[in-house]
Order: structure tokens, then sequence, then C-alpha cells
């Protein structure tokens, strides 16, 4: 089971808060007007040396109660299908509603760990007012006051307590996620790669709801394909659907090895297309940026040179990805995306051995030596390669604390310079000696 954590209940009990105190950021708009939230919030959460994924399902239309409702009510179903652990919020200061008693029943007939979380609960008389929740029957039931963050830390560690570790794999290949908003693509690729209509393809954006593997077996090249529900725009729908689609899409990305992420030439890397790739990088798996239907675009003498160059402005400073211009539809360079993804995965994989990271250490000191901080002199003895899923590096050092951000980002690119780590996030990090 992959690791997502929902956050589901009615409107304006405080959902979006404590999304943005779990992720460390200010990502969801928090207003007192209920159903605020129109778009989808997915990000990462790091708590007790685990990683998971928070989904704030706040995003529905706005109308009648009865469409209010039924929204929640189709989220709470999604959200049972697909995470693992469910944050199901009420606010103290409303008291127990109708509303809060039905998405209650339909979590308690549920096999999936849910946490009643009575927000809001920010003094003395409010906690004794919050003891009216523990009628609704969760065995797991928390006060917390998520403005302030009171009462977080608990819920998090029972969070991690219930998550998997790291992801079984079940299958030697490398995995390749296929990764995009709607109608960009993506199952159109994989027909062409695989040559069969292995996948309905229509114009209607989100025909593909469900992540579909596929063994390819083809030219001396075997792995597994991973195609995925489009990550859509919630302006552009009407139904949960969009929901059930993140969810899915973010499954398949924990799964992968190699994301390759598909987006339209002619509306050029939007912001949900930047969303996938942070998570994609956050995740440290392999990618690779896909151009589709490059067929459309008008050509001049540099027109690919200049949308790359403008492509990696936009993504840095991870901009060290391989970009394949193709039309999945001419079937043009649809190879050139599986050799470049193939690649990656062989640099994601790649282990150096350690007296040859030294030697590379030594030689990077002598060209940029490790600035001093505050007359203490740098040291930083050797470097090893830890025995991690992606590539990561521990520099041995004197004053770890005291390397500067911009040391850092110097040696990840000589790193990326000397051994090639293309498409690969990195990490480095410096312990003391």
């Amino acid at each position: 089971m992959s690791n997502i954590v929902a956050i589901v209940g009615r409107p304006n009990v405080g959902k979006s808060t404590f999304y943005n105190r779990l992720i460390g950021e200010r990502q969801a708009i928090i207003d007192d007007t209920s159903g605020v939230t129109r778009d989808r919030k997915y990000g990462l959460c790091e708590w007790n040396g685990k990683t998971f994924t928070v989904i704030d399902t706040g995003g529905f239309v706005q109308g009648s109660d009865d469409v209010f409702e039924a929204a929640i009510r189709s989220q709470v179903r999604i959200a049972i299908e697909e995470a693992a652990v469910i944050i199901f919020m009420v606010d103290v200061m409303t008291g127990i509603t109708d509303l809060d008693e039905e998405v209650a029943s339909m979590l308690r007939r549920s096999k999936k760990d849910v946490l009643l979380v009575v927000n809001k609960v920010d003094n003395q008389t409010r906690m004794l007012e919050a003891n009216e929740f523990y009628s609704l029957g969760f065995e797991e039931t928390y006060f917390v006051a998520s403005l302030s963050g009171s009462g977080t830390g608990e819920i998090l560690d029972t969070v991690t307590e219930k998550l998997n570790d790291d992801h079984k794999v079940e299958t030697e290949l490398p995995k390749i996620a296929i990764l995009g908003q709607p109608n960009v693509g993506k199952s159109s690729l994989i027909n062409a790669l695989l040559g069969e209509e292995r996948n309905i393809v229509t114009d209607i954006a989100g025909t593909t709801r469900d992540s579909i593997h596929t063994k390819y077996s083809k030219f001396d090249k075997e792995f597994l394909l991973i195609d995925t529900a489009g990550i859509r725009k919630k302006a552009k729908v009407s139904e949960d659907l969009e929901f059930y689609s993140v969810m899915r899409a973010i499954k398949a990305l924990e799964e992968a090895d190699v994301c390759i992420l598909m987006i339209n030439a002619v509306d050029n890397i939007e912001a949900q297309d930047m969303s996938i790739f942070r998570l994609i990088q956050k995740r440290n798996k392999g990618l690779v940026l896909l151009v589709n239907k490059w067929d459309l675009i008008e050509k001049e003498t540099n027109t690919a040179r200049d949308y790359e160059e403008e492509l990696r402005v936009k993504i840095s400073p991870f901009n060290d990805v391989p970009i394949v211009f193709t039309s999945a539809l001419n079937k043009q360079r649809i190879f050139k995306a599986i050799e470049e993804a193939l690649t990656v995965y062989e640099n994601r994989t790649k282990k150096i051995k350690t007296s040859t990271l030294n030697d590379f250490l030594q030689e990077t000191m002598i060209r940029t030596p490790p600035p001093s901080h505050r007359g203490r002199h740098i040291k930083i003895k050797y470097v090893t390669q830890l025995p991690t899923y992606y590539p990561a590096f521990a520099f041995f050092c004197n004053y770890p604390q005291h390397i500067k951000e911009s040391y850092k980002n110097y040696l990840e690119n000589q790193l990326r310079e000397r051994f090639d780590f293309t498409g690969v996030p990195i990490g480095v990090f410096f312990r003391k000696k």
C-alpha cells in the first residue's frame, strides 16, 4: 500500500491549515469561506525518518448543501479505497453535525486506519467541549489547534507507526511510470511503444482512470511500463475523478524507479506539471521530461534549442534532466525517450567505489576548497556513498554545520559532472568526523 495520508471532513473545519502544517509550507489557501479549496493539494511530509504524501481533499464545487454533502461522501469513499491512513477532521466550535456523523459511519465500516482529529482546541474550555466527539466511536481521537500546531506531533507519531516502510520491489525489472496531465498523450505513447491498442485513446481528458502495468520486452530492452490517470485541473471538471486520478498517479510515482513526465508542447510546462515535477524530485525518482505534440509547433532554425533553454530555466535548480521532443501520434523519437529513461535508471542505481570518490574529493578541494567560517578552517576528510535507493553521499568533516549551501551545491554539481547523474536527484550530506 502506498504511503498516502488523506485529510477528509466537511468544509471549514481547518483541513487546509492542518495540511499546511504537515508539509511545512503555506501551499493551500486558507479562508473562512466554506469550500475555498478548489484544487487538490498534495505534498510531502517527513517525520520519524519516514516520508509520506498528504492529500488535502477540500476541492469540490460550491453549490447547494446537497452538492457539498455528495462531494464529501465521494471524497471519503475514494480516501477509504486509496489512502493508507485517513485523518477525519472535525471542528470543536460547531460540535458534531449530521454530516460529521454520516462521514463517521462510513469510516467506521471501512477497514482503514482512521484518526479522528478535533480541531481548534486551543484552551481548556474547548478541551472540555471536545469530549463529546468520543461519541463518534473512534478509538484514536486527537485534539489539535492546527493554526498554532499544538498536538500535531502526536498525530504524526501515530501516522508514521501505521505506514509501511520502503515499498517492496515486486520485480527486478526497471519500473517506468508515465505521468502528466490528461490528454497530453500518455496512452498514445504506450500504444505506440507496444504496437497495439493497449489503452483506449480519445480526445476526452481523463479516459485512463487506473494505473495500467505493462511488461515491455522488445529490441533487447525489458522493463515495466506504468501508465497513470492524468492529473487534471479542478476548474475543468465537475466530478471527483480528479481526486481519484491524483491518488493513482502518486501511487505509480512511488512505485516507479524512473518517471517520464509528459507535457504538451503547445501549452509548455504549467503549474500542474511543476507540482508533479517537484514531487518526483522530492521522492528522489529518476526523471525524463517529454515534450509531446512537437509536430504541432511551427519550427524555425533554433526552435528546439530555445524551447529547451526556456524549459530548463523554469525547472531550475534541478535542471540536469533529459528533455526529449516527441510526437506520440507520429511515433517521432518515442524510443529515444525510453532509451533516456533506461539511462537514467542506470544513473540512479550507480554505485561508486569509496576510493574513486576520495580521489574525486581531493581534486575538487584543490580546485575550490571549502570556505572558512568565522575563522574556522573547514576540512573534509573523506566521502562515501550511502546505501540508499538513490545516489546519496556523506562527506565527513570537522565542522559539518558550517558548510555553506553554495559549497554543497558546488559539490553536487561536481559529482554530476564527474559521474553522470543526469536525470537523478542526488543527496549530499555532511557529517562529523
